[in-house]
């Protein structure tokens, strides 16, 4: 294997260390972590060993550390179809369920996953099916 042969400024450990304190992520708290180990001079086998990275992701962390700071640790944009559940249409369902569901034309005092859809669907435009609105509260709640 080569060398690293990367030298990182002097407030590249104050940096990470505030950075550390900052991020709630997991996954950028991690890779963090291991490239703040990398800086205060252990080897990247053994951080990768240790932290559980491939010595080729660890390495690309520290690349993009040391080229772009601590903006690339952050994850990068993904492809795909963008989520249909936003954070305003959760926020929108939490409401839902503390309100009364006679309210809003339930035939029963309690809601469903299926009565809760129709009504999103209703106020806010959006069809999701029963099991997205189980996966949402079961994620919020």
């Amino acid at each position: 294997m080569r060398t690293l042969q990367l030298h990182f400024s002097d407030n590249a450990l104050p940096t990470l260390n505030t950075f550390l304190q900052q991020t709630k992520e997991a996954r950028v708290f991690r890779r963090a972590q291991a490239v703040r180990d990398v800086v205060t001079g252990q080897r990247l086998q053994t951080v990768s060993d240790t932290l559980h990275f491939t010595y080729s992701a660890l390495r690309k962390w520290v690349y993009r550390f040391a080229n772009q700071g601590p903006q690339g640790l952050l994850d990068r944009p993904r492809s795909g179809r963008p989520p249909k559940v936003t954070c305003e249409l959760e926020m929108h369902l939490n409401r839902l369920v503390d309100q009364d569901p006679l309210q809003h034309g339930a035939i029963s005092s309690q809601w469903s996953c299926r009565e809760l859809a129709t009504v999103l669907a209703r106020e806010t435009g959006v069809q999701l099916g029963r099991e997205s609105v189980r996966g949402v509260l079961k994620k919020t709640r």
